[in-house]
């Protein structure tokens, strides 16, 4: 039986307080496992404690998650990899049943649906955001998801060598579920405690400025892998703007067989035609990102998936 390499993947920045504590938990919940902790520019000692934990520590000179999830990604060679914050709010002792079904069941992704297990474990606000975030992605790309932000993940190597990783911060949580959503990834939730942070240490996750990061990238990702109804969508809103303004002129046109607004007409007649071209781009880009999804599906099938023997 072929055991099954298992690399757990810990990105942090001035997580000192936490971080000891995380790759010790993870250390005991998979023994065979090798922990990485990548430092992204930390000034509190964070890749100090980390080694001193026992995890192999590397660093990442850009600042940002979405920067160190592009780089474990490339630099680290698995069967499995965990992918958990360095704050200690999640669960490691989850980690092995995750592992498990990701592995048992041939999955690509096994998502971590936070159950919060104290009130402060949020803070003001991201319950509200992931929730509304989090229905945005399902209402467009399907509703297998329910935790969309969440930092706690177990991946194939599949989804890993080709997960795109173009994001720079935060929002690559949003970028992984969407990757998995649209290429149709076989997936599984599990429910994990979520506790509030150690004493001492603070989220650097940005309430509000962040959370428009994250929609800015949905409505990126929806152009870019649903162009169809994008555009048909912007169209259909500029075509009812433009009728809008349109109506009065050629109300007042009908009754009076004049043109009283004619800068009002020539703005609706202006709109109308960027409607229609927007259906057009909409039709075009539908066909180049068939051809995106093709290509990206046959990288997929090129990573062979890992096998308990060797007649599996």
């Amino acid at each position: 039986m072929e055991i099954p390499r298992i690399a757990i993947l810990i990105p942090a920045f001035n997580e000192a307080v936490a971080i000891g504590g995380v790759v010790a938990s993870f250390h005991a919940a998979l023994p065979g496992a090798v922990v990485y902790v990548y430092d992204n520019n930390s000034t509190d000692g964070t890749a100090a404690a980390a080694r001193a934990a026992g995890a192999l520590v590397r660093g990442e000179s850009l600042q940002g998650k979405g920067h160190v999830v592009r780089r474990m990604f490339a630099d680290i060679e698995a069967d499995a990899y965990v992918l958990v914050d360095g704050d200690g709010t999640y669960d490691a002792a989850k980690a092995p049943e995750m592992v498990r079904l990701l592995l048992d069941e041939q999955l690509d992704m096994v998502n971590g649906q936070r159950v919060e297990m104290a009130e402060a474990a949020y803070r003001r606000g991201h319950r509200t955001g992931n929730r509304v975030l989090t229905g945005l992605v399902r209402a467009v790309f399907g509703d297998r998801i329910k935790d969309m932000l969440s930092g706690y993940r177990v991946f194939s190597r599949r989804f890993v060598k080709t997960f795109p990783a173009l994001t720079s911060g935060f929002e690559t949580e949003t970028e992984f579920t969407i990757h998995a959503l649209d290429l149709m990834m076989p997936l599984a939730e599990v429910k994990v405690d979520y506790r509030e942070r150690p004493a001492g240490s603070a989220s650097k996750l940005r309430t509000y400025s962040d959370g428009l990061r994250i929609l800015r990238t949905i409505v990126v990702l929806v152009k870019e892998e649903r162009p169809l109804q994008f555009f048909v969508l912007t169209g259909v809103l500029l075509l009812l703007f433009g009728i809008g303004l349109g109506v009065p002129v050629v109300t007042d046109y009908l009754a009076t067989g004049l043109v009283p607004r004619l800068p009002t007409a020539v703005l609706a007649t202006g709109i109308i035609m960027i409607a229609f071209l927007s259906f057009v781009c909409g039709l075009i880009l539908d066909s180049v990102a068939r051809g995106r999804k093709e290509a990206k599906r046959l990288a997929y099938l090129a990573i062979p998936r890992w096998q308990a023997d060797a007649g599996d």
